[in-house]
């Protein structure tokens, strides 16, 4: 099944190749500018292809009633509603263009969801944005995905919460808006997600089924995780970036501060470094061959008219005689000359 592949920016996405890297900023800006700015300079810093924001005013992504997540609760350490805790999350206007202007210095894809909806959408659609990350909350959502899906845009679609049936449905609606430059992030949502909770399984599923580009979205807290992502061939790999973990808010004890920041990322690039190609061998091979594999060589002093059998001879190095694989060719063959021991068999040794 031929994979899908295209662009966001001037990045490939597409799997077994360089992972598509997305630091996550989300909500960790705390609504500071100073913060979010050092958010981008953390992923530019550390090797990422894009960092990530969220867009959205507090009133479009929860009625007034609607409560924190457990998690949200312990890492926050007070009661508030959804409402009141986004209130202080949403990030300002006014502060985009400072932050894409730092983007672009720092040659890093400026990317942001719509947690707002609708009006979040026509909002990024003005700063041109190049591609649209769907959260898993969303999925279901089909009122943003008819949105987004008409613009033609890349479409980032993660799937934290969603069965394999409402994961197909959502993919099926895209495509019915003509889109297919969709790319599909395997996730857990859980902050942080067990390692028992990763199920790597789902995403090798997701890989055989579709023809789109698979990667993962990440919220567990160990690099083996991100490792294994790269080596299983996820064309794209998300995770939450910090700049410290004892901030104050719902995601940073769940995010990767600098230093983890910089391990998983050098993880991530050696690791495709290191499952490299199909081509074999290597080019650093090629100056051993002739030096370490073996030719046909006489184990004995052997008469002219004697018939060689596998016993007179063996294989030695260097390799630039006869190669040993082509034994067969001479055993029963008659000498026509004298050969010595540790001699290199020849053609013209033979009748």
């Amino acid at each position: 099944m031929a994979k899908i592949k295209f662009k966001i920016g001037d990045k490939k996405i597409q799997e077994n190749g360089d992972v598509f890297i997305i630091a996550e900023a989300g909500v960790n800006h705390n609504g500071r500018l100073d913060l979010a700015l050092k958010l981008v300079d953390l992923a530019a810093d550390v090797g990422a292809d894009a960092v990530k924001f969220q867009t959205f005013q507090a009133e479009e992504v929860v009625i007034p009633s609607g409560e924190m997540a457990a998690y949200q609760r312990k890492n926050i350490g007070m009661k508030k509603t959804q409402l009141e805790m986004l209130r202080q999350l949403s990030l300002p206007s006014t502060f985009y263009r400072s932050i894409i202007d730092r983007c672009k210095k720092r040659h890093i894809i400026f990317l942001s969801t719509p947690q707002g909806g609708r009006p979040s959408v026509d909002f990024l659609e003005k700063l041109n944005i190049p591609a649209y990350k769907i959260d898993s909350g969303n999925l279901t959502n089909y009122l943003l995905l008819d949105y987004i899906a008409k613009l033609k845009k890349p479409i980032i679609l993660s799937t934290g919460m969603a069965t394999i049936p409402e994961i197909k449905e959502a993919v099926y609606f895209i495509e019915s808006r003509r889109n297919k430059k969709i790319a599909i992030l395997h996730c857990t949502t859980d902050y942080p997600c067990k390692i028992t909770d990763v199920n790597f399984q789902v995403m090798l599923h997701m890989m055989k089924q579709y023809f789109y580009p698979i990667g993962y979205s990440d919220h567990s807290l160990d690099n083996q995780v991100a490792i294994m992502a790269a080596t299983l061939g996820a064309a794209i790999y998300e995770f939450h970036i910090t700049l410290d973990k004892t901030l104050q808010g719902p995601d940073h004890q769940a995010s990767a501060d600098p230093s983890d920041a910089s391990i998983r990322i050098s993880s991530i690039r050696k690791t495709g470094k290191i499952m490299g190609s199909l081509i074999k061998p290597a080019q650093s091979e090629l100056r051993y061959i002739s030096k370490v594999r073996r030719s046909l060589v006489y184990t004995s002093n052997l008469k002219s008219g004697q018939i060689l059998t596998d016993g007179n001879i063996e294989g030695k190095r260097p390799a630039d005689g006869v190669p040993a694989k082509d034994f067969l060719k001479y055993v029963g063959k008659k000498l026509k000359r004298d050969v010595v021991v540790n001699q290199q068999l020849s053609k013209a040794d033979f009748t």
